[in-house]
């Protein structure tokens, strides 16, 4: 039996091939943008295509459905729009494609919007979108890591994205935009809102520069920003510092204003992403575990847990599980 999962980062594309010992890697998104690598020749050298069981994969957003599907099932790739905040930029489109044409049994995974249909209703009132698609992926790998039903996982890297899950379900999730900072992604204050309004910039732009690059006033490429800002820090630059620190006060106050509203007894908060696992050369894990309520166990997963999320969805649906986290699995035939 051979699973394969797919997350569809900000940086790149992740792949995890599900064995007793996963098999991880990720193709970077200007490779694939440029055309100078295929995400399915560098399967092909690890794994036999026509072996693979089924696939899972996420694109974008993922919010133009609801479920998960069939690939062949999914019109426009399952978003409802490639422009404004979260702009698609051609990477991933190219994987997506490549996937879809192979004939490799896949399915897609969708994002966490109003339309979701376990989320609590306030969630679904209060906001149009609350996570792209491979936050489901995540949320599911710590499920099936710790066993907890009633959890917060908080995926933190280029951005910050916290979900709610209780009973076994995802009821709640904090996007980028509106929440805690990330690296790059973070919520957009009055100033920008400001500027966007005077046509200084547009809505993406503030929305890609709202994190701790701001606070470092570092300018430069998503895939480079999370290095650059670390070797400021190792180099004792105080902004990079102050930086850091602030964008753990925004998660902290995100996890916190979740574990506020559940009405559910939490059996832990799971961090995970590049950034939320790190521990050198800057402890942001130790830092936000201390930062929070010590009753409650503090656990952490590594960066690739949304493409083992992702295979562990596609096993499990291969299985005949017609249910993740309350989102509906569509029949495969």
């Amino acid at each position: 039996m051979v699973f394969i999962g797919m997350d569809h980062g900000t940086t790149g594309v992740s792949f995890t091939i599900l064995t007793d010992k996963p098999v991880h890697f990720k193709i970077g998104r200007e490779e694939l943008s440029k055309g100078s690598a295929s995400a399915l020749q560098q399967l092909n050298k690890m794994v036999d295509l026509k072996s693979i069981d089924l696939m899972a994969i996420t694109y974008a957003m993922g919010d133009g459905i609801n479920t998960i599907m069939p690939i062949e099932k999914v019109k426009d790739r399952g978003i409802l729009s490639m422009e404004g905040a979260g702009k698609v930029t051609g990477g991933g489109t190219a994987v997506y494609d490549e996937i879809k044409k192979s004939g490799i049994p896949t399915i897609l995974i969708p994002g966490i919007h109003k339309n979701t249909g376990c989320l609590d209703p306030r969630f679904k009132a209060a906001y149009s979108h609350h996570a792209s698609s491979e936050k489901i992926s995540i949320c599911y790998n710590a499920y099936m890591e710790t066993g907890f039903e009633n959890m917060i996982v908080s995926d933190i890297s280029s951005n910050t994205v916290s979900m709610l899950i209780e009973d076994g379900k995802i009821r709640g999730a904090m996007d980028a935009c509106i929440g805690a900072m990330g690296i790059v992604h973070g919520p957009l204050d009055l100033q920008m809102i400001r500027d966007i309004d005077d046509g200084l910039k547009t809505a993406n732009e503030c929305f890609s520069r709202a994190g701790a690059v701001k606070i470092a006033n570092l300018d430069t490429k998503v895939s480079l920003a999370k290095e650059e800002l670390l070797q400021r820090y190792i180099k004792g630059d105080e902004m990079t510092e102050l930086a850091f620190k602030t964008m753990i006060m925004s998660i902290l106050m995100e996890i916190h204003g979740l574990i506020g509203i559940t009405d559910s007894q939490l059996q832990g908060i799971v961090l995970t992403g590049s950034i939320g696992s790190m521990q050198k050369p800057y402890d942001f894990f130790q830092e936000i575990k201390m930062g929070l309520n010590k009753s409650i166990p503090i656990l952490k997963l590594p960066p690739t847990s949304g493409s083992l999320g992702s295979a562990q969805i596609a096993k499990s649906v291969f299985e005949g599980k017609k249910n993740i986290l309350g989102i509906k699995v569509e029949n495969m035939n």
